[in-house]
């Protein structure tokens, strides 16, 4: 285990690089768990991660130094627990506006928070919230995005990588330090109230906004159009009958093909 320092206010200053860990979101867990105090935007930095996970419990595949996969803690006490989707949305534009100065604009953030460019997945967030009371404690953001990497299983066919995309390699820490700070920018202005700033932002960067596609729910598929995504982070798609749909977390499929 080694401390690094990077730029920013708080956001990576106190840089922890573990060679090898399950999970640096586990990682985080245990160690405030442990009651060991961490000041807020520590970041774990895993140059190997065998056990990462995704949303609902999807598992995320990384070859060991190739790729970023790092873990961030924050304590957004101002935010309200049923305002807590405006972390994600404040996460997704930090991610976005680091990549964006090398990717221009095949990126995207595909609702809640995976990073796209065209129709291949970059990588994906994913925010554990700790409640104490009313309010949250602290939030562990796991994050994992595919920087070097030169193949993936079969198994992730729309997986890709920004050394796929641009064929070069690019610095990890550099990339990191560039998301730190603009994590930071994005949460300060989140801190300081500009909430439909980053409401607008947001939507404006969102994968399929305002075009016509295929999707996938409970009841079968269906062509719709993405319109918005609500405070608590329900997505509303119209339908081809123009009722207005929404849907939560793992209740909807984009259909590629």
């Amino acid at each position: 285990m080694q401390n690094n320092i990077i730029s920013g206010l708080f956001v990576g200053q106190n840089l922890i690089i573990l060679k090898e860990v399950d999970s640096t979101n586990n990682f985080l867990k245990n160690t405030l768990s442990n009651s060991k105090p961490l000041p807020e935007g520590t970041v774990i930095m895993a140059e190997s991660q065998y056990a990462g996970r995704g949303q609902q419990q999807n598992r995320w595949h990384s070859d060991a130094g190739k790729n970023l996969t790092f873990s961030i803690l924050l304590k957004p006490s101002f935010l309200a627990i049923s305002d807590q989707f405006n972390l994600t949305r404040t996460i997704s534009l930090g991610v976005y506006d680091a990549l964006y100065p090398l990717l221009g604009k095949g990126l995207k953030i595909k609702w809640p928070n995976d990073i796209y460019y065209n129709d291949m997945k970059l990588g994906g967030m994913l925010i554990e919230n700790a409640i104490q009371g009313s309010q949250i404690k602290h939030s562990i953001i796991g994050i994992g995005l595919n920087i070097n990497q030169d193949s993936f299983p079969e198994s992730i066919p729309n997986a890709a990588s920004i050394k796929q995309i641009l064929q070069r390699d690019y610095d990890l820490r550099q990339i990191l330090s560039d998301i730190c700070s603009h994590i930071e920018a994005w949460y300060l202005k989140l801190k300081a109230g500009q909430v439909d700033v980053v409401r607008k932002e947001y939507l404006s960067r969102l994968y399929w906004l305002g075009e016509n596609k295929r999707f996938r729910s409970a009841t079968g598929d269906f062509e719709g159009v993405v319109k918005d995504v609500l405070n608590n982070g329900l997505l509303v798609v119209k339908n081809s009958f123009e009722t207005e749909l929404t849907f939560n977390f793992k209740e909807i499929e984009f259909l590629n093909k």
